[in-house]
């Protein structure tokens, strides 16, 4: 079980990563950092696994944590997105 999560954890960043690289549109990006996330959470709890003995209690509540933090940076993100929409959209390089 913990190499299906810890190759799972793998698969989505890796595809996180790719996706926040090839796409342009801010809410694809934010959608790709979200999967890269979910990533990084799959590894800590297959790294929380030890044997027959109980799982690492640590790596699970840094996942919680994490959880938290991700779905209100994911909203501060929304907010900005849409307030520099309706700005006017990014400023344009003069080069």
């Amino acid at each position: 079980m913990q190499a299906l999560y810890g190759s799972a954890g793998v698969v989505l960043f890796v595809l996180g990563l790719w996706s926040f690289l090839v796409h342009a549109p801010l809410l694809r990006k934010l959608i790709a950092i979200n999967i890269m996330g979910s990533g990084v959470f799959h590894l800590l709890i297959a790294i929380a696994e030890r044997g027959t003995e109980p799982p690492d209690p640590v790596p699970h509540a840094l996942v919680l944590t994490g959880i938290v933090v991700a779905v209100s940076a994911t909203a501060l993100a929304l907010v900005f997105s849409r307030r520099l929409e309706d700005a006017g959209g990014p400023p344009e390089d003069e080069c």
